[in-house]
């Protein structure tokens, strides 16, 4: 979720405008309920924020969900495409998250690129680089708009907020944002990022605390006392 967050977040400070809802038969088949009770289909979404002064214009893509499917994923990333050329678009950032299974300190951002000349840029930015990873790849809309974007010619870089996967991580997209506002040379508040990083670092706390406190018992020896049964 470190990727919606950022979208999300940049969509309410920038005060950016809808311009489009995008449906699909791919999306899972769900509706989402609203205040009061009230439902809505599951979407995706486009925003345009118009730059000031020397910012860039921007498109910002967000959604409730991606496709359930390997051909809607295609499918959605050629209209995703389709929408970019329409609007002129020079560059495409992905954002999303890159989950280690472990609590991290200190957050990092990981990042792909299509041409050399953009890694070196990103590493100029603090973006880090590492041979073979994600190792899974890159996988979802994500790489599709990498992958797709570089054969029509518009440069595009995945930024992964470092993350342990296991909850929420505003930390981590604080420092998404952080990098990105940098790179756009644009200024978004971070106050509400920052108010719940505060609060999920105390739920990570209780964690931790639950997890030392387990240690001894998971650790077993000669008094091992768990019940197997």
């Amino acid at each position: 979720h470190v990727g919606k967050l950022v979208a999300e977040h940049m969509v309410r400070e920038l005060h950016a405008e809808k311009i489009s809802e995008i449906y699909s038969p791919h999306f899972p088949q769900q509706f989402m309920v609203k205040e009061y009770g009230t439902i809505r289909q599951v979407r995706n979404e486009i925003y345009a924020y118009h730059g000031k002064e020397n910012e860039p214009d921007l498109l910002i893509l967000i959604g409730d969900y991606q496709s359930a499917t390997n051909e809607g994923h295609y499918e959605l990333a050629g209209i995703f495409l389709d929408i970019a050329e329409s609007f002129k678009v020079s560059r495409i950032y992905a954002l999303g998250g890159y989950g280690t299974g472990q609590f991290v300190d200190k957050p990092t951002v990981m990042g792909a690129a299509t041409r050399i000349e953009l890694v070196e840029e990103m590493k100029q930015q603090e973006v880090v680089f590492h041979e073979n990873e994600p190792g899974g790849g890159i996988i979802g809309v994500s790489g599709l708009l990498l992958g797709l974007g570089a054969l029509r010619g518009i440069d595009a870089i995945c930024l992964m907020g470092v993350t342990s996967g296991y909850l929420v991580d505003p930390k981590a997209a604080q420092e998404v944002l952080r990098i990105l506002s940098r790179i756009l040379g644009i200024e978004v508040s971070m106050q509400a990022l920052e108010e719940r990083a505060k609060e999920m670092e105390k739920i990570i706390g209780k964690l931790q605390e639950m997890e030392r406190a387990q240690a001894p018992y998971e650790a077993g020896g000669d008094e091992d006392l768990r019940y197997i049964g």
